[in-house]
């Protein structure tokens, strides 16, 4: 770690403005005869090395090493509801498998809830090598407290070096407490993570609205903690035979108290979701009018496709926000995706770039989607889109994909 400091013996009247001023940032202020830093501070020395002698001091502090050989494991929080565990757990089993091979690491699962016993033995056909289950009444409902308690309790047993955890709204709320409670680095929504073998993890994310692919390490704390969005890494195939084993886990249970208590659960109904779509058709700016949906329509109504869309037919109120991918929206993966008029900006293709095979239509010949299309034509969607309706009708296509 590293931090300025500022030497207020050696300031006064005639330097405080010249000191002020040498900050390319406005991050050095002056309050109630005291020199502040604010958060615009870049850390770039200007100050030190071309501000009034003495003043300012940059000072490298010395960071505790943690022992690395005591953490050992990959772990992968399961999510579920009612035992009904989500499919990102398998895939974020399959990445850990993938990540542990490169340093040797066994894979663990931590399944925290009420009446789970006999749904862990789902997650043995994966390659997990053991499964850590808390069951108690307590964790019936998601409740903050008590299952941050179940969480740190397996931590502090198992240490395991990585963790990785769905990011799903109960993953969310939970990976950040965990992360808190051990004062180490939480890198959410990754779409990328590789292992050195010295067991530091690599947490890959876009950083700046998409502009950059930020490269995110934790060398000096464990454990290392990442959360990974549904879609993003591919699932294992489901072995024939069970492999690892079943620890159930036991815990104080004053640590479960919670302040909340849960007087009723109101399940809201089943929605389409784009995430589990086999089949979609997305439209950009290059749609006109609401009116102009029509075709979309007809045309996912030939494939059995949901209709999604990026951020600008979100905001002109054409298609639900439920239904924008991208970094802000939804991550997808299906056998196929048409984008229709869509430029195919970072901040969309993150989103969608691992589908099996990308139909893109747009009228710029250099349009950045057909950089990761597998097919593309370069044409108005105006003029596409009708015709391909036609074609398929023709062909009898829409019969082949029921």
């Amino acid at each position: 770690m590293s931090k300025l400091i500022c030497n207020g013996e050696k300031l006064n009247e005639s330097n405080v403005q010249e000191l002020i001023k040498v900050c390319p940032f406005g991050a050095i202020e002056y309050v109630d005869g005291k020199i502040e830093i604010n958060a615009g501070c870049k850390m770039c020395k200007v100050c030190v090395k071309k501000g009034p002698t003495g003043v300012m001091e940059f000072i490298e502090t010395e960071v505790a090493q943690v022992d690395k050989s005591l953490w050992r494991g990959i772990g992968v929080y399961v999510d579920h509801v009612e035992g009904v565990i989500h499919p990102v757990t398998m895939e974020l089993i399959g990445k850990a498998r993938e990540l542990a091979c490169v340093v040797n690491f066994p894979v663990y699962c931590v399944f925290i809830g009420h009446n789970i016993r006999e749904k862990a033995k789902e997650l043995l056909y994966y390659g997990v090598d053991e499964v850590f289950v808390y069951d108690y009444e307590e964790l019936k409902d998601f409740r903050i407290e008590p299952y941050t308690a179940a969480f740190e309790d397996f931590v502090n047993k198992v240490k395991p070096s990585s963790l990785l955890v769905g990011a799903t709204t109960i993953g969310r709320s939970l990976a950040p407490r965990v992360a808190a409670r051990f004062r180490t680095g939480l890198t959410a929504d990754c779409t990328m993570l590789k292992m050195k073998e010295n067991t530091d993890l690599v947490q890959i994310r876009p950083a700046f609205g998409g502009n950059i692919m930020a490269q995110i390490l934790c060398p000096n704390t464990r454990p290392q903690m990442s959360t990974v969005r549904y879609k993003v890494m591919d699932a294992p195939k489901k072995q024939c035979d069970a492999k690892g084993k079943i620890t159930i886990c036991e815990i104080d249970k004053a640590k479960l108290a919670s302040n909340i208590e849960v007087l009723k659960v109101t399940k809201k109904e089943a929605e389409e979701n784009i995430s589990d779509a086999e089949v979609i058709v997305a439209v950009g700016r290059a749609l006109k009018s609401e009116k102009d949906m029509v075709m979309i329509e007809e045309l996912a109504d030939l494939l059995h496709a949901q209709i999604a869309g990026t951020r600008p037919t979100i905001e002109a109120g054409f298609i639900d926000a439920k239904k924008q991918i991208g970094l802000s929206g939804r991550t997808v993966k299906p056998k196929l995706i048409i984008a229709l008029g869509i430029s195919g900006a970072v901040q969309f293709t993150a989103g969608m770039n691992s589908s099996e095979r990308i139909f893109a239509v747009n009228k710029d010949a250099n349009a950045s989607i057909f950089n990761v299309a597998h097919y593309g034509i370069v044409g108005d969607i105006y003029e596409i889109v009708p015709q391909l309706i036609e074609n398929i009708k023709n062909s009898g296509v829409e019969h082949c994909l029921l």
